[in-house]
């Protein structure tokens, strides 16, 4: 199951990211798949849940994008979306049509709170 190394790549990536601000507090952390990827959404939920619990960063929330497969025509130039194994363009019905997308592994986006100083034990300036 390469979904267990792919979450605990992520959660290094976010423990690298939380050190660059470090009065900040991860909460979510987003990642595009693609469907040609070969990785399971699910399985890459429940690994990275299991990995996170108990730790510093139990809570961070995981936003899963899968990315369709998208061709783009050599004659025509259109970009589509294939469904059904179907490749042929829908503009010129054509079989001429290269991959663009929909096989990414990456990292999206890293979400931070900063943590408020606390008031306690502050005099009032008033």
């Amino acid at each position: 199951m390469h979904e267990m190394g792919i979450a605990n790549s992520i959660l290094e990536a976010v423990h690298k990211e939380a050190a660059r601000y470090p009065s900040a507090r991860p909460t979510k952390v987003g990642v595009r798949i693609g469907e040609l990827a070969a990785i399971d959404a699910e399985a890459l939920r429940f690994c990275f849940e299991a990995l996170r619990r108990e730790t510093q960063l139990d809570g961070l929330q995981l936003e899963i994008e899968v990315c369709p497969r998208q061709h783009r025509c050599r004659d025509c130039d259109r970009s589509f979306i294939v469904r059904d194994y179907d490749c042929r363009c829908p503009q010129c019905d054509r079989i001429a049509a290269e991959c663009i997308s929909g096989d990414e592994l990456e990292l999206a986006f890293v979400e931070v709170e900063e943590d408020e100083p606390s008031a306690v034990g502050k005099e009032s300036s008033q």
